[in-house]
């Protein structure tokens, strides 16, 4: 039997979990300078090392880069939501500190933390690392083969003898399989912070074995990131300028959306400081017709001010989910930064986002010709499972009572390690 580790690396958190023989697994933990997780967000932070000299750097990964950023503003890099450059061909790589990191160097600088933060608990007999991947990668033209080309790079760096793709969804449908009591037809569907995927899987018990039959797949690049930037752009960006105008020698024009659409996505605010775009946006503020949002703009980025704002987006899309009416609270924004949303409103800034999530889903049953009725169980994971107009796409279709919900941090991982360990990874190749 193989010992296998598999790696859940996630737009939002990343989760690593190991094969113990058995049908058992287990999540590795890792113990950096805030504490012992079992979860890392997919971040990094980047800080100049005066101890160790001028050109060290002292790097942490999940939690502990948030609060390195946090206790050192203005002299720390973060970045999040990395997964998102993977299968773009635009993204060449980020300036820190006058090094350009590739992404695959970004991807192999987050794992290593991982590996440090896991100290002895960090296997050495692992044959195999089985790696989640999305039926559809984020971006406007993503391209799959330079995805995966790119964390080849990264995880052959780490060492692994064996390296295996296997779509999100599937590991995560495999791993809620070991519930099911009698053969079944299963739909997943994995919300992620970048993507929603969809797979139709037929699991049966053959000779006390789990035994799968892969019936169809579809994904769309659309997911709980798009959300929140839907909020920025109605919350934030008018506050910061968008819609406004500039003098350019006879004429007034708008100030370039492209400046508001980095904003309003994690990963493109955590490399739009360093770009000659922002660069640009600086030389607007002389010619603005409002340069007091301009500047507010501007000192947002200068300021790092994306995590908190991520933060106080974050809260108030989950409470969201729960009640009619939420708060958003984000002080920079003065004034403007205190104001109550509607769930109603909400949804209808999303509603081009839910059309697509939708669309998804009846590509997966139409081209698999696969009715509702014919699905015996449909298992929901991933944060942006809990949006109650998500929710409404699924109980629309499907009886309640086949609808289920679990494991929105560990299943994928532990589908990965699951898959793993058996004699068959081939079968469940991506």
């Amino acid at each position: 039997m193989a010992r296998a580790l598999g790696l859940d690396f996630g737009t939002t958190n990343t989760v690593l979990a190991l094969s113990e023989g058995a049908g058992a697994t287990r999540s590795m933990t890792f113990n950096s300078s805030v504490g012992v997780t079992d979860t890392m967000r997919t971040a990094l932070s980047f800080m100049k090392d005066p101890v160790v000299g001028a050109q060290a750097l002292k790097v942490e990964a999940g939690q502990a880069a948030i609060r390195q950023f946090i206790d050192n503003p203005g002299d720390s890099r973060f970045l999040q939501s990395i997964k998102t450059f993977a299968a773009s061909a635009l993204f060449q790589g980020t300036l820190v500190f006058a090094r350009r990191h590739a992404f695959d160097d970004l991807m192999e600088v987050f794992l290593r933390r991982l590996k440090a933060y896991a100290g002895d608990g960090w296997p050495a007999d692992v044959s195999r690392v089985i790696a989640g991947r999305p039926v559809q990668f984020a971006g406007a033209s993503p391209d799959p083969a330079l995805a995966l080309e790119r964390y080849n790079a990264a995880l052959t760096r780490l060492g692994f003898p064996e390296i295996h793709y296997v779509y999100e969804p599937v590991a995560a449908a495999y791993y809620f399989a070991q519930t099911l009591k009698s053969d079944a037809t299963v739909l997943v569907a994995d919300f992620g912070g970048g993507t929603t995927d969809y797979s139709l899987i037929r699991f049966e018990r053959q000779a006390g074995r789990l035994a799968a039959q892969p019936i169809g797949h579809s994904g769309v690049g659309i997911a709980g990131d798009h959300f929140d930037a839907r909020m920025i752009e109605r919350l934030v960006a008018p506050e910061i300028g968008k819609g406004s105008f500039f003098k350019s020698f006879d004429k007034v024009l708008e100030v370039p959306s492209g400046y508001y659409a980095n904003f309003a996505r994690w990963n493109q605010l955590s490399i739009f400081k360093t770009t000659r775009e922002f660069a640009d946006l600086k030389s607007l503020v002389r010619s603005s017709l409002e340069p007091e949002k301009l500047e507010l703009f501007i000192d947002l980025v200068e300021h790092d001010e994306g995590y908190p704002l991520y933060q106080a987006i974050s809260t108030t899309k989950m409470a969201l989910s729960a009640a009619d009416e939420a708060e958003f609270h984000f002080a920079p924004l003065g004034a403007a930064g205190r104001r109550m949303v509607r769930r109603s409103d909400f949804e209808d800034w999303i509603a081009p986002d839910l059309a697509r999530i939708e669309g998804a889903l009846d590509e997966v049953l139409e081209k698999t010709g696969t009715a509702p009725g014919a699905i015996d169980k449909v298992f929901l994971t991933g944060g942006t499972s809990f949006v109650p107009a998500v929710r409404r796409i699924f109980t629309r279709r499907f009886d309640a009572d086949r609808i289920e919900s679990g494991g929105e941090l560990l299943s994928i991982a532990h589908g990965l390690a699951l898959i793993g360990e058996g004699d068959d990874v081939a079968q469940w190749a991506a």
